[in-house]
């Protein structure tokens, strides 16, 4: 990874962005494509856009979504103190003691997580889990009026967690899930953009909006109807499964630096994930499979079924402790996954049929 790539990672990571309030990384994501894809654009869903050889066939939809978990503002009391609800998907004790970055109208207001002490508890009550009901976000203010005057109802956050570089090219943030697939798909257009000639296919990279809700598609079922994709490759994190009290019979054997995995199963193309595949051993980029009987609760879903369907694959980056404030991935895993996106672009060519036969 250069120093300019590893550089806008890390400013994509810290730049708060939230389901349905992805509009900060978003502008950051579309700035760095304007250095070298042929198109730049967003849409009214708030999906980005950046496309290589727009006149190109097949069309080629590379997708990773922007968004991240995060909090938001339900009700403000006479104290100033406020209630919140999380923005995807939480385990509530993560939330206890943590210092919070609230976005408000004129601009990011610091709050902590307030919770009884313990030495005020109940007995019984010590050993109960925290739940968000139970919790509340201290900024200071020392009654509603001034609180109202920083914060509105409905006002997002996220945990205020920087990203921190760890020794053995580990990169730890509070969204890897999923600002890396984002970068990655950008990352990719970058690749091919450097090679000099223009892939046969028109790829475009697109940082997706709301997966983390996403009951009905999100931003990658819209921008997929808007592209008319014939092949689609999604771009997330799957649970590393190398630290201490995993069952890897149940959950896989997926490890840090141990290269993308390739999702098989729900909503995959098994044509695309056999290119895939071969393009990984051909490239020499290490690679594992996961099982999806069922389904991948990432944007694929919403892509391998738009307008006339789509032949979609899962590429996978390795995470661990997701939905954290210290979610980790290795470095070497992004540059893998994005060489092996761009070597199976410039594999495509416009008689390339992805229908199983």
């Amino acid at each position: 990874m250069t120093p300019e790539s590893l550089a806008f990672l890390k400013s994509l990571l810290d730049t708060p962005g939230p389901s349905a309030f992805e509009a900060a990384p978003a502008r950051l994501w579309r700035a760095e494509a304007q250095k070298f894809a042929d198109e730049v654009r967003a849409d009214v869903s708030g999906n980005s856009f950046a496309v290589l050889n727009p006149g190109g066939r097949p069309r080629l939809m590379l997708a990773g979504h922007i968004d991240e978990i995060g909090v938001m503002v339900t009700h403000i009391d006479d104290g100033g103190f406020l209630s919140f609800d999380t923005i995807g998907g939480w385990d509530h004790q993560v939330f206890v003691g943590q210092r919070v970055s609230l976005l408000g109208r004129k601009g990011p207001v610091t709050g902590v997580v307030g919770k009884k002490a313990i030495h005020l508890m109940d007995k019984d009550d010590r050993d109960k889990v925290s739940k968000v009901e139970d919790l509340w976000i201290d900024i200071g203010a020392t009654g509603r009026e001034e609180a109202e005057r920083q914060l509105r109802i409905g006002d997002p956050g996220v945990l205020a967690a920087g990203v921190l570089e760890f020794p053995n090219g580990r990169l730890v943030s509070r969204c890897i899930d999923n600002r890396i697939g984002a970068y990655v798909v950008l990352e990719a257009v970058r690749l091919l953009a450097q090679d000099g000639a223009r892939p046969a296919p028109a790829v475009t990279a697109v940082a997706t909006t709301r997966e983390e809700i996403a009951a009905t598609g999100g931003g990658a079922r819209s921008s997929a109807a808007t592209l008319e994709p014939d092949v689609a490759i999604v771009i997330d994190v799957t649970h590393a499964t190398d630290y201490p009290g995993i069952d890897k019979r149940k959950h896989g054997d997926y490890r840090l630096d141990g290269g993308p995995v390739l999702s098989r199963g729900a909503s995959v193309s098994e044509m695309v994930f056999e290119r895939l595949a071969a393009t990984a051993e051909a490239q020499n980029i290490p690679y594992g499979i996961e099982a999806a009987s069922r389904d991948t609760h990432t944007d694929a879903e919403a892509i391998f079924n738009a307008h006339r369907g789509v032949a979609t694959a899962l590429v996978s980056v390795p995470n661990r402790y997701m939905h954290s404030p210290n979610e980790m991935i290795a470095l070497e895993d992004l540059d893998r996954t994005a060489r092996l996106l761009a070597a199976f672009a410039r594999g495509l060519g416009p008689d390339t049929d992805f229908v199983p036969r």
